[in-house]
């Protein structure tokens, strides 16, 4: 039985500007399956980098989806 280590995955959003934004874009991307910690490097305005670390590989299009959800768009993806 091995033990996975968890996984970092990075994404850049555009479109946040705010406290509100950082929290609406974490507690989507919080409720996918196996993420433990969302953290948001803001960039009002601009582009954020966006953080996930997760039990397992997330794939691009569930990330996309949940950044959807919250009214943000991921611009690039660099898992």
């Amino acid at each position: 039985m091995s033990t996975t280590s968890p996984t970092t995955t990075k994404v850049s959003v555009s479109g946040m500007t705010c406290g509100h934004c950082v929290s609406a874009v974490s507690e989507e991307l919080e409720a996918l399956t196996g993420v433990e910690a969302v953290d948001v490097d803001l960039n009002a305005g601009g582009i954020s980098t966006v953080t996930i670390t997760s039990t397992g590989k997330l794939s691009p299009s569930e990330i996309g989806e949940a950044v959807a959800e919250a009214g943000y768009l991921v611009v690039a993806n660099e898992a």
